[in-house]
């Protein structure tokens, strides 16, 4: 009968993806899995399989920790005799149950609701309850692989499903149409205001060459601000504002919400820009003071005075009722100076000349911001995707850092160490203290060759996580340096990647704390600081 799926045919479709590397196996595996499902039971599958228990818009969250599960499973000693099934709607309906419990309590609620699954369930299930419940499902399905098998299982366009996943932002609901209503229903997918839709996405390049080449002609360049990205929607006084990942954050931006009201000329849009705080001095503050801005919602008025804040627009994607993303980014920007004040506009230059794109590049740098975004005057808006069409030009800094342990990789990187934990040197105490994380910038043959080399220098392990003795040197390029209580050396790296393995340099060469902070100094040559605020507050608090 629908809706009567065991979750334990799930954990076993599980087990079968995370045994093979092949795409088109895979996509089979789930293709033949999903042809068995009721119409309820295709979404909370499919939000399973990617390993997320409710999709990026959706804002309820679980809050089961490590800590919690740890406690479970050490305490719980009780064996049941008859295990009842669960199935794969009354296992999402726990789940909702965990997220809707908050306030005082709710972390012991959460923990029984959480132990009475656990105890009910086979231990494959436990498996990827737990997986599901931490946000580490490591099974290998990444969303490509799954719009594959929807495509498949449907016999519709894969580029369909692509669009319609793109304007929906809910791979679960994108394959019930798809499934069980059909292509007609899956073409008439459409936009709608105040459910937000994934932004478009840039490619890196450190070249403008490569940018006028891939370009053919003139560019569009604006200023890639220091600051959060935002996408607005607004239907006559109705005004909401998402995150880059669509979070609604409304609420701890009034003044965005009130400025937007007042200056856009529309009756209906869907704006996309960047929304900067800045200091006392005119400058830009670092990008980490705007998202503590960003996670308030009380003393408001307190934070508009002492974090004012800024929105500059660059995208409009719908306008007066109208679908924009398939015309000419040259089009769409043409169309939002229509509707809106040319000081909310981000600052713009269109050529065909390097030199006077250089010059542009170090002006963006002067006034405190990123670098540049390159985009091409044809390209659509294509959500969710990243392309050649954008490009996000910034100046390059390197660390040399050392590896004080590497994470074992998922999907593509299965079997190879491949998430570095990079440190710099305390010269004081001669200690290596961690700066982060990243598993960007390696091919696969240095993935494989790198693995070898940790290996024979570890010091200790467990499921996820190989220590090892602090040898191995990585070139780092990064984008920013931040303020951090979650790493003992009170500095995180923001962006970072690794441009090449150092092994020509020993540890003891690596770079310092004492570089870090002067990096981190550094920054402030074209940014404010943030002084004596309730935020500067809530940073020494956090220390």
């Amino acid at each position: 009968m629908a809706g009567e799926t065991a979750f334990l045919e799930l954990a076993r479709l599980f087990e079968a993806l995370e045994e093979t590397t092949k795409r088109n196996e895979k996509k089979a595996l789930i293709s033949s899995f999903l042809k068995r499902l009721g119409e309820e039971e295709i979404q909370p599958a499919v939000s399973f399989l990617t390993g997320r228990v409710f999709p990026e818009a959706d804002p309820r969250i679980l809050e089961v920790g490590e800590r919690t599960i740890w406690e479970i499973m050490k305490d719980n000693k009780q064996t049941l005799l008859i295990k009842k099934k669960i199935t794969i709607l009354e296992a999402m309906e726990c789940f909702n149950e965990i997220s809707k419990m908050k306030g005082k309590g709710s972390r012991r609620k959460k923990q029984n609701l959480t132990e009475s699954l656990l105890n009910q369930a086979t231990s494959l299930e436990k498996k990827y309850f737990i997986r599901l419940l931490l946000g580490e499902m490591r099974i290998g399905v990444v969303e490509g692989v799954t719009l594959g098998a929807i495509a498949d299982t449907s016999s519709i366009e894969l580029s369909l499903v692509i669009r319609a996943n793109m304007l929906l932002g809910n791979l679960g609901k994108v394959a019930k149409i798809a499934l069980k209503r059909g292509i007609e229903d899956l073409k008439n997918v459409n936009l709608t205001l105040f459910q937000p839709i994934k932004p478009m996405l840039a490619e890196m390049s450190y070249d403008l060459e490569e940018v006028f080449s891939k370009h053919e002609g003139q560019t569009g360049f604006e200023y890639k601000y220091d600051g959060a990205r935002v996408q607005i929607h607004l239907k006559k006084d109705k005004v909401k504002i998402f995150s880059r990942s669509l979070k609604d954050v409304t609420m701890s931006i009034p003044e965005i919400v009130e400025l937007v009201k007042k200056q856009i000329n529309a009756e209906d849009a869907l704006l996309e820009g960047e929304v900067v705080a800045y200091g006392t001095d005119n400058k830009p503050l670092p990008f980490q003071y705007l998202m503590r801005r960003f996670r308030r919602i009380h003393q408001i008025e307190v934070m508009i005075r002492e974090v004012p804040l800024k929105l500059y627009l660059f995208d409009v994607l719908y306008l007066n009722e109208e679908l924009l993303i398939d015309k000419p980014y040259n089009d769409r920007r043409r169309l939002l100076s229509t509707i809106c004040k040319p000081d909310l506009l981000v600052e713009r230059l269109v050529t065909a000349n390097i030199s006077e794109a250089k010059d542009f590049f170090e002006k963006a740098l002067k006034h405190g911001h990123e670098g540049l975004m390159a985009k091409a005057l044809n390209s659509d808006y294509t959500p969710g995707k990243r392309g050649k069409k954008w490009f996000k030009i910034k100046p390059v800094e390197t660390l040399d850092l050392v590896i004080t342990a590497a994470d074992w990789g998922y999907g593509r990187r299965r079997g190879w160490l491949s998430n570095y934990h990079l440190a710099a040197r305390d010269e004081e105490k001669g200690e290596y203290l961690n700066l982060g994380k990243t598993f960007k910038g390696l091919t696969d043959n240095e993935f494989f060759e790198i693995t070898n080399h940790l290996q024979k220098i570890k010091t200790k392990e467990n499921r996820y996580t190989v220590y090892v003795e602090p040898k191995i040197v990585v070139e780092v390029a990064f984008n920013e340096i931040q303020k951090s209580r979650n790493y003992k050396a009170g500095f995180a790296l923001r962006f970072a990647r690794i441009n090449r393995i150092r092994y020509d340099k020993h540890p003891e060469n690596a770079d310092t704390i004492t570089r870090i902070r002067e990096l981190y100094e550094k920054q402030f040559k074209f940014k404010a600081k943030l002084e004596n605020t309730s935020l500067k507050k809530d940073e020494m608090k956090d220390k």
